[in-house]
């Protein structure tokens, strides 16, 4: 069977397109010819430039990318498609030219580096270049990638400052040549052109504008600086890369307001890296933006499904019992609103562990494609550091970027922390008895109150009975989640709340104090009843503590509320001690 027909069929009898990122016309043909007798589709692109605006439309199965293009190379194709999260997931495979001699290795190693999924020379052969695409499609005909709006690919926008026509010439072809969409225009018209909005960066040629060249690059700056201000992000703004000149030294330059400053005869390739450098990154943040919306924008989905879902069930059961229990006396009303509001808990518990479990899953793969790609880049510039040695400013540029990296690490380190909590959360709600490690799933709990009890508010924990328990985890979920939960909201301003474990007898106790208002005497006879509440309305339901009521029960055991030692409330919970080590 043949790569195209194996393909098929898996999806539904769909032609399996493949974009051809080739510049020579006789290599395409020659491809072209190879893959569509195997059953394939295929589009070509003659540049890197043509095939991301080709893929703004609809994704191909696969692509084929040569490693040596006119203008953007492959490997920074391979790059730019891994950066956007409509076409991460796409499968690519690079190939180059069989002249590359001694070469091919480091080729190989770049290509890989740059995110290829594959490599393969093109001298290799027609069977070893199918298979290679029957294992690359193998792996992905099972990923779904949705078409999102506002994902597409788009060029980066330059605007390039110098008053001499032919170096202006020069420098606007040399950047061109990444794929980007270049302005030029000279000093006299570079604020006017600055103002409009979408540049990404901005680079300044110092040594061809004279004095004026330093105040030029301040007002640009200050331009800067208002875009920023009315966007809300200073993220948003364009970079400025200024070519120092004899009267503005690198320190001046940057105190003018420069991102990086390049010596004014740095040859072309260092001023391209530089600047796609600087404009990577911005690019690389604004996806980030985008993709940190589209989380929320999908957990606020989540959460909007799992709500109606939760509330048109309670609404069935809730209408149910009223029917049934309307045709009850005297004291069946008590009963009914006690059934009312364990049907709405259950309800809301039995969605909230899917909840739970599909955040955590939605988070953990991109989580789980950052953390790769982290480390990638950390090796690329650790590697990179000896090379710039000699250059005092790139090197300082380098190790900047590498205490960003780990700046970055330590930040999606915490996430998969989270990740990990939301996860053992979502476990809690199984039924039945069995053994719990207390310590663990309480403090699984007081992390996932990280939002109530903020930095105001320090958390002591005392743990002095065995670490495990035998009884329903809902026993530490629900009864100590509700109880701290409510002793943050008691506490204005900072406070402490402690949580201590200690055996007493044959009993397990749990006990829970603050340095809140407390609970006056007057209504402790009532905080266990279903839908008492002290808190404004609309701040609570009045059925946390009925729950935890009805959960220490279920247990055979006991919760009582009594003054905390310094003011305060304490809760003290006490179960059997059975199965306790």
């Amino acid at each position: 069977m043949s790569a195209g027909a194996a393909w098929q069929a898996g999806n539904r009898d769909e032609v399996p397109r493949i974009l051809l990122v080739e510049d020579s016309e006789t290599q395409a043909l020659q491809l072209r010819r190879m893959l569509e007798a195997d059953g394939f589709a295929v589009t070509r692109a003659a540049t890197a430039e043509a095939a991301l605006d080709g893929l703004n439309g609809p994704l191909p199965a696969l692509v084929i990318a040569d490693y040596h293009l006119p203008g953007m190379n492959g490997d920074e194709l391979v790059r730019r498609i891994r950066l956007n999260v409509r076409a991460r997931a796409l499968p690519v495979l690079m190939l180059t030219d069989a002249g590359d001699g001694g070469g091919g290795a480091d080729l190989e190693r770049q290509g890989l580096e740059s995110g290829a999924d594959a490599y393969a020379p093109k001298s290799a052969g027609r069977e070893l270049i199918l298979a290679r695409l029957r294992a690359l499609l193998r792996r992905s005909d099972a990923e779904d990638m949705p078409d999102s709006p506002g994902t597409g690919f788009r060029r980066a926008r330059l605007l390039l400052v110098d008053d001499g026509p032919t170096h202006r010439l020069w420098l606007s072809s040399l950047l061109a040549a990444d794929g980007d969409s270049v302005e030029a225009v000279d000093s006299a018209g570079a604020e006017a052109a600055a103002g409009r909005e979408g540049w990404d960066g901005v680079l300044i040629n110092l040594a061809g504008l004279g004095p004026e060249g330093l105040a030029l690059c301040r007002r640009l700056d200050a331009i800067r600086s208002a875009d920023a201000a009315r966007a809300g992000d200073a993220d948003a703004a364009f970079r400025i890369v200024a070519l120092e000149g004899a009267r503005a030294s690198p320190v001046a330059a940057f105190e003018a307001g420069a991102d990086d400053v390049l010596p004014a005869e740095a040859v072309g390739e260092a001023i391209r890296l530089r600047v796609r450098a600087l404009v990577r990154r911005k690019l690389l943040r604004e996806e980030n933006r985008r993709i940190e919306a589209a989380l929320r924008e999908r957990l606020r989905e989540v959460e909007r499904a799992r709500a109606e879902a939760a509330s048109a069930e309670a609404r069935a059961a809730l209408a149910d019992a009223l029917e049934r229990a309307n045709a009850e006396l005297g004291a069946a009303n008590h009963a009914l609103r006690d059934t009312q509001g364990k049907l709405v808990q259950a309800a809301k518990m039995a969605s909230l562990g899917e909840l739970v479990a599909g955040i955590a899953h939605e988070i953990n793969n991109p989580l789980a494609f950052i953390l790769a790609h982290q480390g990638t880049v950390t090796r690329l510039l650790d590697g990179l550091a000896p090379r710039v040695a000699g250059d005092p400013e790139a090197a300082k540029a380098v190790g900047k970027a590498v205490q960003r990296a780990e700046s970055m690490a330590v930040g999606l380190r915490r996430i998969q922390e989270l990740v990990s909590n939301l996860r053992r959360f979502s476990r809690m709600e199984e039924g039945g008895a069995q053994e719990v490690d207390v310590p663990e799933a309480i403090s699984t709990v007081l992390a996932l109150l990280t939002h109530k009890l903020s930095d105001r508010i320090v958390v002591v924990q005392d743990f002095q009975a065995p670490r495990i328990l035998r009884c329903s985890p809902a026993l530490l979920n629900q009864v100590v989640m509700n109880i701290v939960g409510n002793a943050a909201d008691a506490i204005q301003g900072p406070g402490h709340i402690r949580v201590a474990t200690r055996l007493d007898g044959d009993d397990y106790v749990i006990e829970v104090s603050d340095s809140g208002t407390g609970v006056p005497e007057a209504i402790r006879a009532r905080i266990f009843e279903p839908f008492f509440t002290t808190k404004p309305v609309g701040a609570g339901t009045g059925l946390g503590l009925s729950i935890a009521y009805t959960v220490v029960q279920a247990h055979h055991g006991s919760i009582a509320v009594d003054d905390a030692p310094g003011g305060g409330a304490r809760f003290t919970v006490r179960v059997p001690a059975e199965g306790a080590a």
